[in-house]
């Protein structure tokens, strides 16, 4: 039992969004099954041409069953008042926003990290704030509360700071240097060798057998889970008059 999850998202994907705030509900019981999780920010644009692959809501068939898996995936981990903010193809020029998070990565505690995570997916599809210019990434890492998103209370604005303006600005000139370039650059290379056509991806290694495989998507998650050998309970149809939170005995 036990091993390993690399996690490849990108703010402008959704099921990023998604896969995010399932990994921050359940590390705590992965790290009880000796489960480590490294989350890497990778461009998806990128991701896109190296692969061949498109943006799904670029085929018109995609775009409108698209609506109603999000809505439901959506609904499934509470997240709300989530909508695209305009023009996707423009928004998703997120590489930015994505060596600020190598940035922070590299030189803050995790916590920190995925807070300020949590932070930007809200700025770019909730607030409708793409944090994809100097200004705009300066004024959401600025905003962004202490432990936003780490806990229900912790969205509330009243707690203090992510970030002291000094780090905001340490951030800030750390994104457009040529090291963090590289390291996001490298980064996308490491996905798509690992042969990622979208986000999120999953580079998944059982500790066991040292064998690793790739998963795609925000609801793969039985299927890692079988893969690690790690105890899971499945969706299962219950017979009439039985309540869905009740377990019964079948």
């Amino acid at each position: 039992m036990g091993g390993r999850i690399d996690i490849y998202i990108d703010i402008a994907s959704l099921y990023s969004y998604i896969a995010l705030v399932q990994v921050l509900r359940t590390q705590d019981l992965l790290k009880q099954h000796s489960v480590e999780i490294e989350i890497f920010p990778v461009l998806l644009g990128a991701i896109n041409a190296g692969s061949g692959n498109k943006p799904p809501w670029t085929l018109p068939a995609k775009a409108s069953y698209g609506y109603h898996d999000s809505r439901r995936a959506l609904h499934a981990v509470g997240l709300s008042n989530v909508s695209p903010p305009g023009d996707l193809m423009e928004a998703g020029k997120t590489q930015l926003p994505l060596r600020a998070l190598h940035y922070v990565k590299a030189r803050y505690p995790v916590g920190t990290y995925l807070a300020t995570w949590r932070y930007l997916f809200h700025a770019f599809w909730t607030l409708h704030q793409p944090p994809t210019t100097p200004e705009a990434l300066r004024s959401a890492l600025s905003d962004a509360p202490s432990n936003f998103g780490l806990s229900a209370a912790s969205e509330e604005k009243s707690g203090g700071r992510l970030f002291t303006s000094a780090d905001v600005e340490k951030i800030m000139r750390a994104a457009e240097e040529a090291e963090y370039k590289n390291v996001l650059r490298e980064t996308t290379e490491t996905a798509l060798k690992h042969g990622a056509f979208g986000a999120p991806w999953l580079w998944v290694t059982n500790a066991a057998t040292k064998q690793s495989e790739p998963f795609f998507g925000s609801d793969r998650w039985h299927h890692v889970y079988d893969f690690l050998g790690l105890p899971y309970q499945d969706v299962a149809l219950l017979p009439p008059g039985v309540d869905k939170g009740a377990m019964p005995n079948l």
